[in-house]
């Protein structure tokens, strides 16, 4: 059995689509970030950062925090969507590595300027919406001609998926995006991904381009 401590952020949503995909056990934990959940101390103690999510597997004994080393970590543990050598290995990690250091901290600085506060900080604005497009830009072209960020199915789809789900508050039309809107309608269409954005509860359903 896997406790997982989260939140609705696509960070959180990221882990509950994987526990979801790779089938297995877990109790969701509801820790709200809007009410500082994350800096109560029976939550500190287990994570220091105050950050979501966090996995404890008891089959291990490991408590993880970092929704992509908790990726990492699943998806050694099961031996899936992860290819175990060569070069599309290397690849599936190259491109959640794409999202963990690019993607979703332009795309959080985004939602932050330009949906929470906008008409704040217009050279900041300007500075997010450009590179948020420029990375749609990248993820559009990476999809051209493949289905998948790599060559099947894997953590780094489920990684980039959650983040491109929050596309209105990126002021993002994904109709000038076919690729990633086709990529983005296929995965939303997965079962295991239409539960795993329900947790730890319900917000709205999936949204649609």
């Amino acid at each position: 059995m896997i406790d997982l401590y989260t939140w609705i952020t696509p960070n959180g949503l990221k882990v509950a689509i994987a526990l979801e995909e790779f089938g297995l056990h877990y109790r969701p934990h509801t820790v709200d970030i809007t009410k500082g959940d994350q800096f109560q101390q029976d939550y500190l103690a287990i994570n220091p950062g105050g950050k979501i999510p966090v996995i404890i597997d008891h089959e291990t004994g490991i408590t993880l925090a970092e929704s992509g080393a908790i990726l990492l970590y699943l998806a050694e543990k099961t031996g899936r969507f992860l290819p175990r050598q060569g070069a599309a290995r290397h690849h599936t990690i190259e491109w959640l590595m794409w999202q963990m250091g690019g993607f979703g901290p332009t795309l959080g600085n985004a939602h932050y300027f330009l949906t929470y506060n906008s008409g704040e900080a217009p050279f900041a604005e300007d500075l997010f919406r450009r590179d948020t497009r420029r990375l749609y830009e990248t993820l559009n072209s990476r999809l051209a001609d493949r289905d998948y960020l790599v060559d099947d199915y894997s953590i780094a789809d489920m990684a980039v998926w959650p983040w491109v789900s929050r596309f209105k508050r990126h002021q993002i039309d994904l109709n000038a995006f076919p690729n990633v809107k086709r990529w983005y309608l296929r995965l939303a269409a997965r079962p295991q991904v239409k539960c795993g954005y329900d947790v730890p509860h319900f917000t709205s359903e999936i949204p649609q381009p």
